[in-house]
């Protein structure tokens, strides 16, 4: 089996198995303030178990394709969306829980615009920025406990641009 992954264009029916892509698109579901406006209203199925919603600012350093991947993470009490504060493209990586572990990884590069919000105990990959600067509001779990599982893949994968 070859440890090569190819990216793929981020797509809400690609994403599906794994979460919510946050985008502008199609018509907006309401106008709102004097009709200059467009809200695209409830993207995303935010859940939190025990804690509360919290937004925080990460400013990540910008890595380059081919990466090497060798870790991903899941967070068993809550939901987490990266939202992008720049119109800069960014890596996705997600994966398949099989078992309690992570299956074969998939990549996504979003288009400019495109934030994503993982569900509940989905394995993904770290927030991983393109471009500097790397700033995204991040919108998780805000509570007691440890809210975080890592998984170290004994031989890397390798993310390549399609």
């Amino acid at each position: 089996m070859s440890r090569t992954i190819r990216t793929e264009p981020l797509t809400a029916a690609a994403f599906a198995p794994f979460g919510e892509v946050l985008e502008a698109a199609g018509e907006p579901d309401k106008l709102i303030n004097a009709g200059l406006c467009g809200r695209y209203h409830d993207r995303a199925r935010l859940d939190f178990g025990d804690g509360r919603p919290g937004i925080s600012i990460f400013d990540a350093a910008p890595r380059r394709l081919p990466l090497e991947l060798d870790l991903v993470e899941r967070h068993p009490d809550g939901s987490q969306a990266f939202i992008p504060m720049t119109q800069a493209p960014f890596l996705v990586i997600v994966a398949e829980d099989e078992g309690g572990l992570p299956g074969r990884p998939r990549a996504f590069l979003t288009a400019p615009g495109q934030g994503v919000n993982f569900r509940r105990g989905v394995w993904h990959g770290v927030l991983t920025p393109l471009t500097a600067p790397g700033l995204f509001a991040v919108v998780d779990r805000i509570g007691d406990g440890p809210n975080l599982e890592e998984y170290r893949f004994e031989t890397p994968y390798l993310v390549v641009a399609d």
